[in-house]
């Protein structure tokens, strides 16, 4: 394994001069098209204007490769204002390209239904067929090209630039050396000291930046709902639906699956602290090992375990993840301005994908790692995709393949209690809690339109009953604890946390269907390669997996539930 922690940018041409070409690219397309209706009725015209674009999709983008550089350098260095600048600078350019072309996919999206009906029944567009049926379905919510523009002009201030913030201000956070990450890692580890220290720490610098989240999160939610209004939306997370291409339904029959089953997750946490010898966990034991077995997992003992594990699913698993490795795709160990959490990054199928940990030698980050390579494989994968507008997996899909990967790894280690009870731990709070998660959102951006401003107090009340409702009465919310919200950057990226929940409840039934029959990963391989050629819907079912069956969401709740069984017997 070659000795690179850090990315290698020279996989990217980082060169200024290629905005030149990129915005020639654009202009022509839009300069032979913007007056053209003919595309517009007719199925062949409509071919040659969407290869065009989709070839400039590929190829370009609205920033080349110069755009996704820029964003990866300051997710590195939050706090540096060159970087700032220089990513500020691209928006504008690249908003101002995404502007000049959008009148394409536009006018498409509102042609009548009767044509709607030709396109799709054309062979000569039979590779954008869902492309297509997706782009009628969202068409219904968008306003006019003037319209879209000043949205997308807004976007920065109105939301990005927000988030950033907070971000920032959370990365730059340290206490006796500690940084927000390092203190987050401390909570898995055996000591009680240690993790109490660690959850007084995280409170502490929780709550002193709440106040500034505050009016992060109040203006983010206000952009949202003029969004919407504007839109003609009626419920707040229809919007991720759409872009996700899956049923409201869908999503609402899993939440009431998983939230019928909180129970399981009250009577895990009361058996943990009875493993632990104590009358309730705090809120930061909740991720404690049951007992003093902790193993270092340096990043090479973390990447050899994994590529043993993806080789025996798949040569091919193992080669895309050792490439990432060797090829400097991976940013691995944290450091004061880095941005917190972990992330796969990809913008174009003519790009590398890269990796961002915050790698602290502990168990949690051997998962994290699979987690993300999980995404990066269903990248790779995807690039098998002809057409670049089916390049990219909507979250109902993607989080299959992180989940599906990290479950393998966790369960090809040796088996004793502490590990079957880290593995209900990731269970429960990949399945429970984030459903918790997203109900808190759906509270939360009602009660906000309610009210038009909610107070930190007033967030961290509706954090915490959601937060209470998925864990029991075997968990105590601790004071400070309900500024937990504050660091939970998916809040700002709003529902996605649904597809957590899902995704792994979909992952655990295809890890069954490999585990009875291994050569059934080659449909998965497939299944990983489709990208958004088809719905969600279709492509579960080609595997035999029926999202629409509410039973379904309890079968996999009920593996969970005899691993329990399990484990409870041994207190």
């Amino acid at each position: 394994m070659n000795k690179r922690y850090s990315w290698n940018f020279g996989l990217l041409n980082t060169f200024e001069d290629q905005l030149k070409t990129v915005e020639e690219k654009n202009l022509a397309f839009s300069t032979k098209w913007k007056t053209r209706e003919d595309y517009l009725s007719d199925p062949k015209v409509l071919s040659e204007a969407i290869l065009e674009f989709d070839d400039l999709q590929k190829n370009y983008g609205t920033t080349g490769d110069l755009g996704y550089y820029w964003g990866l350098r300051e997710s590195l260095d939050q706090s540096d204002p060159a970087i700032k600048a220089q990513n500020n600078k691209l928006e504008e350019f690249s908003v101002k390209l995404y502007n000049q072309n959008q009148f394409f996919l536009l006018k498409l999206s509102k042609v009548p239904g009767n044509i709607q009906k030709i396109f799709l029944e054309s062979d000569l567009l039979i590779d954008f067929r869902h492309f297509l049926e997706h782009l009628f379905a969202t068409g219904k919510f968008t306003l006019s090209d003037p319209e879209e523009k000043i949205l997308n002009l807004k976007n920065n201030s109105a939301h990005s630039s927000w988030v950033r913030m907070t971000s920032q201000f959370l990365s730059e956070e340290k206490i006796a050396s500690k940084t927000l990450e390092e203190y987050s890692s401390d909570l898995q580890l055996p000591d009680a000291k240690i993790r109490e220290n660690a959850g007084l720490a995280i409170n502490e610098i929780l709550g002193r930046n709440a106040k500034i989240a505050e009016h992060e999160l109040n203006a983010i939610l206000y952009d949202k709902k003029i969004n919407d209004d504007l839109r003609g939306v009626t419920r707040p997370d229809l919007m991720r639906h759409l872009a996700d291409d899956i049923d409201s339904e869908v999503v609402d029959a899993m939440i009431e699956a998983v939230s019928s089953k909180f129970s399981l997750a009250h009577k895990f946490y009361e058996t943990k602290a009875k493993f632990l010898g104590m009358a309730k966990l705090n809120y930061w034991d909740r991720n404690a090992p049951i007992e003093n077995t902790q193993v270092n997992y340096d990043f090479e003992t973390s990447v050899n375990l994994i590529a043993n594990v993806f080789g025996n699913l798949d040569p091919e698993f193992q080669k895309i993840f050792m490439d990432f490795v060797d090829n400097g795709q991976i940013d691995v160990y944290p450091k004061l301005g880095k941005r917190g959490g972990a992330f796969c990054a990809i913008e174009r199928p003519t790009q590398p994908t890269y990796i961002l940990l915050n790698h602290t030698n502990n168990l949690r980050d051997v998962l994290t790692l699979a987690h993300e390579a999980g995404h990066g494989i269903n990248n790779e994968l995807m690039k098998s995709q002809k057409c670049a507008l089916n390049f990219g997996s909507p979250l109902s899909t993607a989080e299959v393949a992180s989940t599906f990967m990290e479950d393998f790894v966790l369960q090809s280690l040796p088996k004793d209690k502490t590990l079957i009870m880290k593995k209900l731990d990731d269970d429960i709070s990949t399945i429970f809690r984030q459903v918790a998660a997203y109900k808190f959102e759906q509270e939360l951006h009602e009660t906000f339109r309610q009210k038009n401003y909610l107070s930190k107090e007033e967030i961290g009340e509706i954090f915490t009953k959601h937060m209470a409702s998925y864990m029991g009465d075997f968990v105590k919310q601790n004071a400070g604890t309900q500024n937990w919200w504050v660091y939970w950057s998916h809040f700002r990226n709003f529902f996605y946390v649904y597809s957590y929940s899902s995704g792994l409840l979909i992952s655990k039934a295809m890890q069954n269907k490999v585990k009875q029959e291994p050569k059934f990963i080659e449909k998965i391989k497939w299944f990983l390669s489709q990208g958004s050629s088809d719905s969600p819907k279709n492509l579960f079912l080609s595997l035999g997996i029926d999202i629409t069956d509410k039973d379904f969401w309890l079968t996999g709740i009920s593996e969970v539930e005899k691993l329990y069984e399990e484990v409870s017997l041994l207190v």
